[in-house]
C-alpha cells in the first residue's frame, strides 16, 4: 500500500467516491420496501448465476494454486455450491431483519415543553477492504444496503473474478428495485494503490472497515484519513474457575479451540484456577491433544500435563490461528482477570463457573468487546448474536463494538419536536 497512490488510480477512486456519495443520498431516502426488494432480487440473481459465479471462482482458485498461495487462504476463497447458496440465503436473512433507519428512541418531554429524542440514520458511504473470502462481497453489500448506506468494496486480488461475478448480481438487484446501481461498487482494479486512495478520501468515504490480516489492518489504521472500525488480533481467553462444572468446563474449552482454528473468536489461551487444575486440566488437555492441539504451558500446567511444551512470554500474547494453545494455571479469578487485562486483544473472553457473584464480577470488570459466562468464545459472531451477517468485529470503544451488524452501520442524530416553542 502506498501513502501516495498514483494519479490515475486516485482519479478513478475519486470518481467512484463521488458516485457513491450521490447514490448514498438516494439510498438514505429510500424506503424499507425498496431496499428489501433489492436484497431479494440480488439473492435470486446469485442463484440464477450460480454456475457463472462458480466458473469465475474456479479460475481464481486455479490462479491461486499456480501462484503457490497458502492452502488455508485457498480454502477460504472457494465458493462451493453450498457457499453460493449461503450468500443468497444471507441476503434474504438481512431483508427479514428490522430496518434500523428512522427508528426513534428516548423521545421525552423537557420542562420547556419540547420533546427530545434520537433518530437512527445511515452513516453514508462505507468503504470495506477485505481479503480472500468472496462471500464477503454479498454480505457487506447486503448489510450496507439494508442500513441505507452506499458501499465501496475492495476485495483481494486473488478473488477478483469471483468478486466481479458477484458484483454483477448485486448491481442487477439494485437496478431491478429502482435504486442506484452505484449504491454498491466493487473496485475492479487489483492495483494496491486503490486501497491507499480509498482510505484517504474523507470527502467521499465516511468510515473504513478492514477485514483481513493484522498487517493489512495495521497499515490501514496508520495511513487512513477516514475513521476505521477494526480489530487487530483475536487473543481470546477462557477462564475455568475452581467452582466450574467439570463437563461444562471441558466441553467449552475444547469447543472454543477446536470448532474452527483460524477465526478471530477462537480461544488462544486457557486459564485454569489452581483449585480446578488437578481435576479439570488433565481431561481438557487429553481431549485437546486428541484433537491435534499442541499445548504450551506454564510450569504448573506442565506438572499436570507433562506432554505440554514450555510456554514463554510471547505465547501469552499470541494469536496462533492454528493448532496451538497456551495454557496457564492461575491462583484465582483476580489473577485470571489480571492476565486478561495484560495480554488480551479486547476481543472475547469467557468464564466457566457456577458461582454467580464471580460470574457477575467477570462480566462487569473484564473490558473486552464480548464477555461470556459458561459459553464458548466461538459464539462471538454476528449471526449467533442475531445481527444477520456481520460486517466485521470491532474492538474499538467508540461507536460500534463487537460484531458490527445493521445498527453498527448507522449513527444517531438528535431530533426536537416543538409547537412554536421559543427559548426564554
Amino acid at each position: 500500500m502506498s501513502t501516495q497512490p498514483n494519479a490515475e488510480i486516485t482519479a478513478t477512486l475519486r470518481r467512484i467516491g463521488q458516485q457513491a456519495r450521490q447514490a448514498g443520498r438516494a439510498l438514505a431516502r429510500s424506503g424499507t420496501g425498496a431496499r428489501n426488494h433489492a436484497l431479494e432480487a440480488m439473492a435470486r440473481r446469485i442463484e440464477a448465476e450460480a454456475e457463472r459465479i462458480a466458473g469465475a471462482n474456479a479460475d481464481d482458485l486455479h490462479a491461486a494454486r499456480e501462484a503457490g498461495l497458502d492452502p488455508a487462504l485457498i480454502e477460504r476463497m472457494e465458493l462451493t455450491p453450498a457457499r453460493i447458496q449461503a450468500m443468497a440465503d444471507g441476503l434474504r436473512q438481512i431483508a427479514a431483519l428490522p430496518d434500523p433507519v428512522g427508528a426513534v428512541r428516548e423521545l421525552a418531554s423537557r420542562p420547556s415543553g419540547i420533546q427530545v429524542g434520537r433518530m437512527r440514520m445511515p452513516i453514508g458511504v462505507i468503504g470495506i477492504i477485505y481479503e480472500s473470502r468472496p462471500n464477503v462481497t454479498a454480505d457487506a453489500a447486503g448489510l450496507c444496503l439494508k442500513s441505507g448506506n452506499a458501499a465501496i468494496l475492495r476485495g483481494g486480488s486473488e478473488a477478483i473474478r469471483s468478486n466481479q461475478a458477484i458484483a454483477a448480481c448485486i448491481r442487477a438487484g439494485l437496478e431491478e428495485a429502482g435504486l442506484p446501481a452505484d449504491g454498491v461498487q466493487v473496485i475492479a482494479t487489483t492495483d494496491r494503490d486503490a486501497v491507499g486512495a480509498l482510505i484517504q478520501m474523507p470527502e467521499s468515504v465516511d468510515v473504513i472497515v478492514p477485514r483481513g490480516g493484522k498487517g493489512l489492518v495495521e497499515r490501514i489504521s496508520r495511513e487512513a484519513r477516514v475513521p476505521v472500525i477494526k480489530h487487530l488480533d483475536g487473543v481470546c481467553h477462557v477462564y475455568i474457575d475452581d467452582q466450574a462444572d467439570f463437563d461444562k468446563a471441558v466441553n467449552i474449552a475444547v469447543n472454543a479451540k477446536t470448532q474452527r482454528l483460524g477465526t478471530c473468536n477462537t480461544m488462544e489461551t486457557l486459564l485454569v484456577a489452581a483449585g480446578a487444575a488437578d481435576t479439570i486440566l488433565p481431561e481438557a488437555a487429553r481431549q485437546l491433544r486428541a484433537a491435534g492441539i499442541e499445548l504450551r504451558g506454564c510450569e504448573q500446567t506442565r506438572a499436570r500435563v507433562p506432554e505440554a511444551v514450555a510456554a514463554d512470554e510471547t505465547d501469552w500474547a499470541a494469536e496462533y490461528l492454528g493448532p496451538i494453545l497456551a495454557v496457564r494455571v492461575v491462583a484465582d479469578l483476580d489473577a485470571a482477570m489480571a492476565h486478561i487485562e495484560r495480554y488480551s486483544s479486547g476481543h472475547t473472553e469467557s468464564i466457566v463457573t457456577e458461582n454467580y457473584p464471580r460470574a457477575q464480577r467477570f462480566l462487569r470488570e473484564v473490558d473486552s468487546s464480548s464477555v461470556m459466562v459458561n459459553a464458548s468464545t466461538r459464539f462471538a459472531d454476528g449471526q449467533e448474536y442475531g445481527l444477520g451477517a456481520e460486517i466485521g468485529i470491532s474492538t474499538d470503544k467508540l461507536h460500534a463494538r463487537g460484531p458490527v451488524g445493521l445498527e453498527g452501520l448507522t449513527t444517531e442524530k438528535w431530533i426536537v419536536l416543538g409547537d412554536g416553542h421559543c427559548r426564554g
